[in-house]
């Protein structure tokens, strides 16, 4: 008994550890920005006049990205509408990309469905979706929407990184079949892995970067990626 006590202190003391330094690396990655320096060419595009607006979505586990229903995100993804995904219904406004874990994102579209085998593989190691949404306006500015105006290089830089994020087979991208929340939405297969450390999150914060905005160096949930864009832009 001496000993399993022993063992459950190491334990103990090791996953103490483990959460104490993922807490002071989560701290760092919110407050060091990335990059490190402010880029001129939002100013220079914004003096032009010729910027596009996106905002990002968050609530308190999730961030998303979305985008304006226009004639250049129609043309850079065509296959939505094909998909089943009402990209021409006159009254859509933004369509919104997300991306998370196979098994936590496909079974649990509300905390009631919430099961321990999905939250478990959300938690180590799974294959990565997407999810792709269509809504009307938006209220904005809100505790869910932030809004960021960005320069049409940096749009295409993010339009680039959604792209490449869908995983393609014989040069098409592959729905996840019968998988969707309601009407207005879809799943796709999405390219690598996705891990609690690399997860949703910090693929948005990538795509904010792409677009030209600063994000902190390590932003893992919603909460510290809202902090340092409001801060760092």
């Amino acid at each position: 008994m001496t000993r399993f006590r022993k063992v459950m202190r190491r334990l103990s003391l090791g996953l103490s550890v483990i959460i104490l330094l993922l807490a002071i690396a989560a701290g760092l990655g919110t407050i060091v920005p990335q990059p490190l320096f402010a880029s001129r060419e939002g100013e220079e595009e914004r003096e032009n006049g010729e910027m596009r607006r996106i905002l990002v979505l968050s609530n308190p586990i999730h961030t998303d990205i979305a985008i304006p229903v226009d004639a250049e995100s129609l043309a850079r993804f065509p296959f939505l509408g094909q998909s089943g995904v009402p990209v021409d219904d006159p009254a859509a406004r933004w369509i919104i990309f997300g991306r998370g874990g196979r098994s936590f994102y496909l079974e649990t579209p509300n905390w009631a469905d919430l099961k321990p085998l999905p939250l478990l593989r959300g938690l180590t190691v799974d294959r990565a979706v997407l999810h792709v949404d269509v809504v009307g306006a938006l209220a904005e500015p809100s505790l869910s929407v932030q809004g960021f105006e960005i320069g049409p290089a940096g749009y295409a830089r993010l339009l680039d990184m959604i792209e490449a994020s869908f995983a393609k087979r014989d040069g098409q991208v592959v729905p996840v079949p019968d998988a969707r929340y309601g009407q207005n939405d879809r799943f796709f297969e999405a390219t690598g892995w996705f891990t609690a450390l690399a997860g949703c999150n910090t693929w948005t914060a990538r795509g904010l970067r792409a677009a030209g905005l600063r994000t902190g160096l390590w932003n893992p949930l919603p909460v510290s990626l809202t902090f340092s864009l409001t801060h760092f832009n």
